[in-house]
């Protein structure tokens, strides 16, 4: 039984105040503003209301503007077309009267194919070995900021087992990759869709540390200022979100204050599940003088 007080469906859980019209909450309204995870979520479980017999396979969507987590978000669904094999779902996230993101979403209705391949699993520790408890007996793991430390916690909605943990106290990876193993922290119901928004969600949390780890930077040290622009993600194959996924990310450029983050997504047993990119704003702080 998961001990999170932020249970995922209940973010899911988007109220119908019109045809192809959503209305979605905030489990931490205390934030600064709202999780982008959050917005491609909700906004991905309002597209598949719209839908019926077919599950995304892509998702496409830009951040316009942060979004204030004391407003709820309206999201507008446009269907754009239904076809034999595709579906396509465009949403606007508002809020206030102003649009904080648009996000295209494909949905496919299911072949056979002439082709099946993918990329190999990394070779890394399984989570059983990278709980709280057993990093506590490396030497580096009272270094680590509190902030990191609280993804060990009870009360998120996505439970985080990062593997390389000396990233967050300086040590640089030089060929920029880096992994976490990732999952709900609470049992989700057998629907394909909803462990997908879920996936959607989680795809989004610490992506952009891909750009800063070839410095032995964070994005929590505060002299770096980020924000993400945009984040795609493709589905390949069916899995369970409340189980564990290891999240493989890297980034093959940042350059005029932009960085550009993959990332690749698989089941314990080595099947590819999803990949993900995103690009974003990553600045360091200017220094205010007195």
């Amino acid at each position: 039984m998961s001990k999170s007080s932020i249970d995922l469906s209940a973010i899911f859980d988007l109220e119908a105040i019109e045809v192809n019209l959503f209305r979605g909450k905030h489990p931490n309204i205390r934030s600064q503003r709202v999780f982008g995870g959050q917005v491609i979520g909700q906004a991905m479980v309002a597209a598949c209301r719209t839908v019926e017999h077919r599950l995304p396979n892509s998702l496409h969507g830009y951040f316009i503007q942060s979004g204030d987590p004391q407003v709820p978000i309206i999201y507008q669904v446009q269907r754009l077309r239904d076809g034999k094999s595709y579906s396509a779902r465009s949403v606007t996230a508002i809020q206030q009267g102003k649009s904080i993101a648009s996000i295209m979403l494909s949905f496919h209705a299911g072949e056979q194919g002439a082709f099946d391949h993918q990329n190999k699993m990394p070779d890394v520790p399984p989570p059983e070995r990278l709980t709280a408890e057993e990093l506590s007996k490396r030497s580096l793991f009272s270094h680590i900021p509190e902030f990191i430390r609280r993804y060990y916690d009870f009360d998120r909605p996505i439970e985080l087992r990062p593997v390389e943990i000396g990233r967050y106290v300086g040590q640089k990876i030089d060929d920029g990759r880096f992994h976490i193993w990732i999952k709900a922290a609470a049992n989700l119901r057998d629907h394909p869709a909803l462990h997908m928004c879920a996936l959607a969600y989680a795809s989004d949390l610490s992506l952009l540390d891909a750009v800063m780890v070839r410095y032995g930077r964070t994005l929590f040290d505060g002299h770096m200022i980020s924000a993400s622009l945009d984040h795609a993600i493709w589905f390949h194959r069916p899995f369970r979100a409340d189980e564990w996924l290891l999240y493989a990310k890297e980034s093959p450029s940042a350059q005029a204050g932009r960085g550009l983050a993959r990332g690749l997504i698989f089941k314990r047993d080595g099947t590819l599940v999803a990949s993900v990119s995103q690009e974003g704003s990553v600045r360091e702080r200017r220094s205010v003088s007195k």
